[in-house]
């Protein structure tokens, strides 16, 4: 038996791994591809597919969209004596959840277990045991590592934005906010990669550049074409998921986070994410989240590390575009700001937000008609 393993990084299309597994978990078990269950909800699921006798086009629940992150995060807490986030409720032990995917191996016999979780990317530097602990589930199979990586400028801006979605309250990238994470897995991938490819030495690793996997058609096209994995015909597609913010609206949401309250800020980020939709922001590719210095500090720092992904792959440059990262973009942040604030001002009544949330754009609005604007202060709106 074969497990393909995907462990990170976020923001490379992971969701639309999950959603496509997920999705099409009868049709891919008919197959001899099993995308395992972990907990009650998942069992239940599958049941009802197994009964109705096809696979349901609809979305399904995190913990069987994500099994794979509710088992990452149960064995992160039990090495840390930590909590799982609140939104993977109700999951059993972690002794539990081994034997239930131990069981599924026995009773099904599939040719090939496929296992999906970008919150294995923090295995490494969290505890290089939790990859022995992982591997050690299936201790007969041969495995085989995928795993995709994306240009560190435009990694951090796409994580940036995703945090940002999840309420935390962060620095701008510029201020400080980029640099905070140069120690860790999100800048750092040889501390992400080497414990995995020193602890599974004998497995087979597919890392990839974000950018290659964009031109194979995305993320399911490229993991089932480089891993191999023969799938049926007729399985149903992934809709587009995890929607980010444009970089002209994530200052707009940071300090939305700062000043309201998390529910309410819930509700900020749908407005905005509905309005992206609606409104012509500036593109991204225009928007500079950076500044000059703050590129070629990073750029420098990343270059040991490229070098090291060169020699793990044997490929001279990973990156090949990596001098772009030292490139500024032509719009700065508090102008693409400002104009994005400008279009949202004219949105109908009928389509506005809340009071509280047209109250921080209200604010941010006549902050940045100031000759100065205070766009990068750490501080709560008055």
């Amino acid at each position: 038996m074969k497990v393909i393993l995907f462990f990170g990084h976020h923001k490379v299309g992971s969701t639309a791994l999950q959603s496509f597994f997920s999705q099409n978990y009868l049709s891919l078990l008919r197959a001899g591809i099993l995308y395992p269950a972990v907990e009650s909800e998942g069992f239940s699921d599958a049941l009802k597919r197994a009964l109705a006798g096809q696979d349901s086009k609809g979305g399904t629940p995190i913990n069987v969209r994500e099994p794979h992150n509710a088992l990452a995060f149960r064995m992160m807490a039990q090495i840390s004596n930590g909590k799982v986030p609140a939104y993977h409720g109700s999951l059993p032990a972690m002794a539990q959840m081994i034997r239930s995917l131990r069981q599924q191996v026995a009773a099904l016999e599939p040719q090939t277990v496929v296992m999906c979780s970008e919150v294995m990317a923090n295995f490494g530097a969290k505890n290089p045991e939790l990859i022995t602990r992982l591997r050690d589930i299936f201790p007969e199979a041969e495995f085989e590592l995928y795993c995709t990586l994306r240009r560190p400028d435009e990694y951090l801006a796409s994580w940036h934005g995703q945090r940002l979605k999840l309420g935390h309250q962060v620095a701008p990238l510029r201020d400080g906010g980029a640099m905070d994470y140069r120690q860790s897995i999100h800048f750092d991938y040889r501390k992400m990669l080497a414990p995995w490819a020193e602890r599974m030495p004998e497995a087979r690793l597919h890392l990839r550049n974000y950018s290659d996997v964009l031109a194979a058609g995305g993320s399911v096209e490229d993991f089932t074409q480089k891993t191999g994995l023969d799938c049926p015909d007729g399985l149903i597609a992934p809709a587009r998921a995890n929607q980010s913010l444009p970089y002209a609206v994530m200052e707009i949401m940071r300090r939305g986070n700062h000043a309201l309250p998390k529910e309410t800020t819930r509700r900020m980020r749908r407005f905005l994410l509905t309005m992206a939709g609606k409104l012509d922001f500036p593109p991204n590719g225009k928007v500079e989240l950076f500044g000059g210095e703050t590129r070629a500090a990073l750029a420098d720092a990343f270059e040991p590390i490229h070098d090291w992904l060169g020699e793990l792959t044997g490929r001279q440059a990973f990156f090949p575009d990596l001098g772009e990262m030292r490139k500024a973009r032509p719009m700065p942040e508090t102008e693409a700001v400002r104009k994005a604030l400008d279009k949202l001002l004219r949105v109908a009544p009928d389509e506005r937000p809340e009071p509280e949330v047209w109250a921080v754009i209200e604010t941010l609005s006549r902050e940045f008609r100031d000759a100065r604007p205070r766009l990068f202060k750490r501080r709560k709106l008055a």
